[in-house]
């Protein structure tokens, strides 16, 4: 909208002008330096002999025509324009053809000038010149300190008569510029340093008819290597106090202000001395840097409703616990500072499984915020005993297994001393799996059980090999242990021999006599396999 208006003021501006002066074109565009000598080229080679020439001006404003300078060749006389710089820069302009005009124009200056070439009263050319005046303003003065905002402000006058003005630093490289009203095109340097001295220049391209593509003036900037800037203008926000989940997205923002560049500093967690503070981010929106360091890789600068490059700057990043803290946003604008602190507590939750429980345990840090931490349950009719494991740690334990009646949402919530609270909530289910935790069956594996197999066995065999008397009678004994129904292995052994195990573990002993046992115990194999086949 800013935009469209100064179009149309400059629309309008143009529109009376041109009315003013009854053309709407030129012949040429100078662009002159304030204050610095300019010429107003008119020539022409053809003309000879008795001839005068009349120089007029039409002002930015004036409604007329106003003689600045007549002259033929007997005398030369100035009219109520003039300027006591005024002259031509040829004198026998009779013999040369040249008719330029010369002076030190200021800035009420600028307008339409026109040179009208006669010869015995009768008009031979007429040459329409719009000069235009540059102001340059370099802030701060000369010599300017180290660290400071540099600002090279650039103004034309008509500024109708400039399609674009450009910077240059030293050796030529491109400086981001912006128009800003009221002010003119500014181009700056945050942070200067000694590094930056040297010849600036501003390129100031003409619009309309004009001979020359640009014109270029240079600027030079001392940068004093003894002074140091201080920023003792600052302004601080309201401090926020705030909590958020750990990895999950959370904006920092800083003062509404549109600077130049911006600082983010950061304090550990559950610190005290500001001393500690570290820079973690800082970016230049005139140079476009950004220095690339392991911290400053956890952020980015915010996009919409925010744009870091036009000045208005905040902060993405996904924290971790351990990102918990004090944040400073620092905002620079010339010489004034703009800063805005953050109070971040950060909240994760952690589960632990063992056979018999299943622990909730809530952690955060910047605890000097929080007010209180506590479980809650669904249905919160029902209390859940709460213990803590240290500072910044509050835990809550289920006991195994997970019944219809502990399966639900558990949230442990952070209340801040200003009164926000955050939650982190913990789904719990009696499936295998659930959100955040797994729940195993807690019952010994096959493999585990086989594994105490060739100790019963072995036991059996030191049992048997003590016993001092066996009886005639014949033995005929058998252990299963089966996973599903019990069967009667005596009925048809060969069919138990020949069946695939399934779970199933046990030793067929059929002896005949004292030292069949001894026999039939050496040949069994006792580990997953099927039982000693008969004699």
């Amino acid at each position: 909208m800013e935009a469209g208006f100064l179009t149309f003021i400059l629309a309008s501006s143009f529109s009376v002008y041109s009315s003013h002066t009854g053309i709407t074109d030129w012949h040429d565009v100078v662009v002159a330096r304030e204050e610095t000598s300019t010429t107003l080229v008119c020539t022409d080679a053809t003309v000879r002999g008795a001839v005068s020439i009349n120089w007029m001006a039409k002002t930015i404003g004036a409604d007329e025509w106003q003689l600045v300078l007549s002259a033929n060749n007997k005398k030369e006389f100035s009219g109520g324009a003039s300027k006591s710089s005024m002259r031509l820069t040829d004198s026998n302009f009779q013999d040369t053809g040249v008719f330029s005009l010369l002076f030190v124009p200021k800035m009420q200056d600028g307008g339409l000038y026109s040179c009208l070439i006669k010869q015995e009263g009768r008009k031979l050319k007429e040459r329409i010149i719009l000069l235009a005046i540059l102001t340059v303003t370099v802030e701060p003065a000369a010599p300017v300190s180290q660290y400071s905002t540099l600002q090279l402000i650039a103004r034309v006058t008509p500024d109708f008569a400039v399609a674009e003005i450009t910077w240059e630093a030293p050796g030529g490289m491109s400086m981001k510029s912006e128009k800003q009203p009221l002010r003119g095109t500014v181009a700056k340097l945050p942070q200067v340093q000694t590094s930056d001295s040297g010849t600036y220049t501003c390129r100031v391209h003409p619009s309309g008819n004009c001979s020359t593509r640009f014109f270029a003036f240079n600027v030079d900037v001392t940068v004093d290597a003894n002074n140091v800037a201080s920023f003792t203008n600052i302004t601080h926000g309201t401090i926020i106090s705030t909590a958020t989940q750990a990895h999950t997205s959370f904006t920092l923002t800083c003062h509404g202000v549109q600077g130049d560049y911006v600082l983010l500093y950061w304090r550990h967690p559950d610190v005290r001395k500001q001393s500690n503070l570290s820079l973690v981010y800082q970016y230049d929106r005139w140079r476009g840097s950004s220095p690339t360091t392991k911290q400053s890789k956890r952020f980015q600068l915010a996009g919409p409703p925010y744009n870091a490059e036009a000045g208005s700057f905040a902060f993405l990043f996904t924290p971790g616990l351990k990102d918990s803290g004090l944040y400073i946003c620092e905002v620079f604008l010339n010489d004034y500072a703009y800063s805005q602190r953050t109070l971040l507590s950060i909240m994760k939750v952690k589960t632990s499984l063992s056979p018999s429980k299943l622990e909730l345990e809530c952690l955060y840090k910047e605890r000097s915020q929080v007010q209180r931490a506590h479980w809650n349950y669904q249905d919160k009719s029902r209390k859940l005993r709460q213990l803590s494991k240290g500072p910044g740690s509050i835990v809550t334990v289920l006991p195994m297994p997970i019944t219809s009646d502990t399966a639900g949402n558990y949230t442990c919530t952070l209340q801040l001393t200003n009164g926000q609270t955050v939650g982190a909530t913990q789904a719990v289910t009696m499936q295998k799996e659930s959100v955040g935790v797994t729940a195993h069956s807690l019952s010994p594996s096959l493999s585990a059980l086989l594994l105490l197999v060739p100790l019963v066995a072995a036991t059996v065999c030191v049992l048997l090999w003590k016993q001092k008397h066996i009886s005639d009678r014949g033995i005929e004994q058998s252990l299963s242990v089966h996973s599903g129904e019990a069967e009667n292995i005596y009925e048809n052994p060969e069919s138990v021999r020949q069946a695939p195990l399934e779970g199933s573990i046990y030793m067929d002993l059929k002896p005949r006599g004292e030292d069949d046992v001894y026999k039939e115990l050496e040949r069994c194999h006792i580990h997953s396999v099927p039982s000693c086949s008969r004699e």
